[in-house]
């Protein structure tokens, strides 16, 4: 990636690639829950996003690859901007060279590229092992050029350490899952295997729809059914109050991040909560959603970069985190990506 914005932002190296350590989340461009705006109004603000170095996209849904691949195509350089699309398959396949060519194909078109920067792949169903004949086929075109990277998402720690070993050395260089300071499951496992295979985590949810921000200290207990939430803050405040533990303990979760905040001259509680993921070994980026063409948060979010959490920070969370249900959701709700399945 050849912007050098870039290097206002901590990078990691993502297989071929040198990427940022923040990534604009597109899944909010799937629907008018989380509002709209125009798609030149949307463009504009990818302009913005990546004069600012948030040059790394991520998401297929909706119509966030045909948005992107209009901004994509407008750029003088269309390589300094990094996308990484999905395939997702729900549905049995039969996964041939021809399915799966097809499958690469559309993302191709969709974002206007000549490689895909970073294809993530979704399988429904594990006891079809097909996905390890698909994967082969996306090698395939890895070598053709047609595919520059290849990633995972919501894969379970059995299922990235046996395709990691199968495919060999250096095939996979990421999963997508879900982790936060309320979802810390991929402690249990996955960062494991990751460190093992040399796979980076992109995590998504770490700020849990919003709810992980000054915005919701001291507030009461929403109502998980009104209509001023969005889908993703319905999913995530079941998850805190039903599984995790409870809204009064959260309160204490939120309180004990806005002290560490204040600590380091006044940063955000979505800024520790962010920095608590980035500093977990196996991790690489977090995927924060943008609302584009509505909302901005990149001054907020680029305090990330400059925040340390120190010893006494993390043992503070680890206290509260110490009485929640959080180090027993892998049992109860399953290994990564189990809650899609």
């Amino acid at each position: 990636m050849s912007n050098p914005q870039t290097q206002q932002l901590e990078t990691f190296k993502l297989g071929a690639l040198v990427v940022p350590r923040l990534f604009n989340g597109l899944w909010q461009l799937s629907s008018n829950a989380w509002g709209s705006a125009s798609s030149t109004k949307i463009r504009r603000h990818m302009a913005q996003y990546c004069s600012q170095g948030y040059i790394a996209f991520a998401d297929h849904y909706g119509s966030s690859e045909l948005l992107f691949g209009q901004f994509r195509r407008s750029l003088p350089d269309p390589n300094q901007v990094f996308c990484g699309t999905k395939w997702c398959v729900f549905r049995q396949i039969a996964p041939t060279r021809e399915v799966v060519e097809a499958a690469v194909q559309e993302r191709l078109d969709r974002t206007q590229s000549r490689a895909v920067d970073l294809l993530q792949f979704h399988w429904q169903d594990y006891s079809d092992k097909g996905y390890i004949t698909a994967l082969r086929h996306m090698q395939d075109l890895q070598e053709e050029g047609k595919i520059i990277n290849i990633g995972l998402c919501n894969f379970d720690t059995i299922r990235t350490d046996e395709i990691c070993a199968s495919l060999g050395p250096g095939s996979i260089v990421s999963n997508q899952i879900q982790f936060s300071l309320i979802d810390t499951r991929p402690l249990h496992g996955m960062a494991d295997v990751c460190e093992k295979h040399g796979v980076k985590l992109l995590t998504y949810g770490t700020l849990c729809g919003g709810f992980l921000s000054d915005q919701w200290l001291d507030k009461p207990e929403p109502d998980l059914y009104s209509d001023n939430l969005t889908p993703s803050q319905r999913k995530y405040l079941d998850m805190i109050v039903k599984a995790w533990g409870s809204w009064p303990l959260f309160q204490s979760l939120l309180t004990v991040l806005r002290s560490i905040g204040d600590r380091h001259g006044g940063v955000s509680i979505a800024n520790v909560a962010t920095r608590w993921v980035l500093d977990q070994p196996a991790v690489g980026a977090v995927l924060i959603g943008t609302r584009m063409g509505i909302t901005d948060h990149t001054e907020d979010n680029h305090k990330v970069m400059s925040l340390r959490l120190d010893d006494e920070d993390r043992a503070k969370i680890e206290e509260v985190l110490d009485r929640s249900n959080g180090r027993r959701l892998i049992t109860t709700i399953g290994d990564c990506g189990a809650e899609y399945r």
